[in-house]
């Protein structure tokens, strides 16, 4: 077998959409499992679609994704250049090549002559006019200037047939199929023409790309066969769906890596939730990391049915790399959210780190969950109200007076001192530690939900604060 080359050949249109991301990533691990190269190309021909920035974008996504490219526009190869329209100049010439071949043929028709072709629902199919046309007059019109577009020539009958590594046999009649455009009046070839151009002068010998392409891959063939190369593997991935109905689509604006790693979600768990839409690796775990996504990687696990992108799904994994992460870790990507924060700058980011470990799903919600330690104020005293604990806002009153009494004079202001303090206070009251634990949390907080028990917030907050806010909701529930 010759040495795997795989490519991923991004269009500079704007931000990476996921499924993209996708395509890049199974064309990456493919590489990578059989010891191959994985090739970057821009195809930039289409310009009334370029974006500025948009390669740095590309460059930017690929490095954070930690996909590393062996050859592209930064790491020539011998294959180069990489850029599509750094590379206009040959387009044409093999487009000649593929007229004088039988594969091709130069057009003629005017703007108003295709208007004729079209049918009741503006659709039209090119009937091969120009096919016709001697060798003399094409000389001849070519001479004199006249605008031209060089269109692929389709065999009227039989039927193209190929193997997809991931769909096996398709076959499509040639008569369902167009002679389209190869080289546009400007001179720039269309996509169909370019990429077959530049995947045989590279070398690329497995093509990964969206089931979208399936039933067109056969014109590709085609002109492999016309120009008497050898034809690469296909590799088609079905679609990531938004639902059962609809696909995840970059016009609506759904899904794109940037979108993801702005709300807070890592790199890492990103690039594994999507390795798995549309992928089934053989054992169970499904929190892998880029070399075991290497290692386990292989075509047979790969679906012929859509996928659903499931974000609640993603949020639960990107937790587990969370969960997995060290305190110091979590602070180097936590920062910015701290910093974002009420608290910015005014508690230990460790300390804090250590209760929002187990208990983020993703970074954007560090915010929400420690603003409360700023934000304490009047509230409202229902919260105190717990039937299966059994709890009243008048025994909350009674048990925080205890709380009081008995830490007024405590020094040992840890989480594990207090908490074995006040489990003794609980068995003196001959009441349920939930129903001291329970009235101290809100009562230090002020609100239902927070990153931690009580005397971890008892803790976070230091004696004086603890105490000042005690003080505060006794008061709160006298009234």
């Amino acid at each position: 077998m010759d040495k795997v080359r795989t490519r991923f050949a991004p269009s500079p249109t704007g931000f990476m959409h996921i499924g993209n991301l996708r395509t890049c990533l199974y064309a990456y691990l493919y590489a990578k499992k059989n010891d191959g190269t994985f090739v970057l190309r821009i195809e930039d021909t289409d310009q009334e679609r370029y974006v500025e920035g948009a390669v740095d974008v590309i460059y930017n996504t690929l490095k954070k994704a930690g996909i590393n490219h062996d050859e592209g526009p930064d790491k020539d190869g011998g294959y180069g250049p990489y850029i599509q329209s750094e590379r206009k100049s040959l387009y044409l010439d093999y487009a000649k090549e593929l007229v004088d071949k039988g594969g091709a043929y130069y057009c003629f028709c005017t703007k108003e002559r295709l208007d004729t072709l079209k049918d009741g629902n503006g659709v039209a199919k090119y009937d091969k006019h120009c096919l016709s046309l001697s060798k003399e007059e094409v000389k001849a019109r070519l001479d004199a200037g006249e605008p031209y577009v060089i269109r692929q020539n389709i065999p009227a009958s039989g039927v193209s047939e190929y193997e997809d590594m991931v769909f096996g046999h398709i076959s499509v009649p040639n008569e369902d199929m167009e002679d389209n455009i190869l080289i546009k009046s400007d001179g720039m070839p269309t996509y169909n023409f370019a990429n077959v151009v530049d995947d045989h002068l590279m070398a690329i010998n497995y093509v990964i790309r969206g089931v979208e392409y399936l039933s067109s891959t056969p014109k590709y063939n085609l002109m492999y066969d016309a120009f008497g190369w050898e034809r690469p593997h296909y590799m088609h991935l079905s679609p990531i769906m938004k639902d059962a109905q609809r696909k995840l689509s970059k016009r609506y604006g759904d899904a794109n890596f940037e979108d993801f790693l702005d709300k807070g979600y890592l790199p890492k768990a990103i690039v594994n939730y999507i390795a798995l839409l549309g992928w089934s690796p053989k054992g169970n775990d499904e929190k892998l990391s880029m070399e075991q996504l290497v290692e386990q990687f292989d075509v047979d696990g790969i679906s012929k049915s859509p996928s659903i992108f499931d974000e609640a799904k993603m949020r639960w994994l990107n937790g587990e790399y969370i969960k997995a992460m060290s305190v110091d870790e979590f602070v180097e990507v936590a920062k910015p959210y701290f910093d974002k924060s009420k608290v910015k700058d005014k508690y230990d980011y460790r300390a804090l780190a250590k209760l929002l470990i187990p208990r983020v799903e993703i970074l954007s919600e560090i915010p929400e969950k420690v603003n409360f330690l700023e934000e304490f104020g009047e509230y409202d005293t229902t919260m105190f109200e717990h039937k299966k604990m059994k709890i009243t806002k008048e025994i909350a009153l009674t048990n925080l007076k205890a709380i009081k009494d008995e830490l007024k004079d405590f020094e040992n202001w840890t989480d594990e001192a207090l908490k074995e303090r006040l489990s003794g206070l609980a068995e003196k009251l001959a009441c349920k530690s939930g129903q001291v634990f329970l009235p101290l949390r809100l009562a230090l907080t002020g609100v239902a939900s927070t990153p931690g028990g009580a005397t971890e917030m008892a803790e976070l907050l230091g004696k004086q604060e603890s105490m000042r806010r005690l003080d505060f909701s006794i008061e709160l529930l006298r009234k």
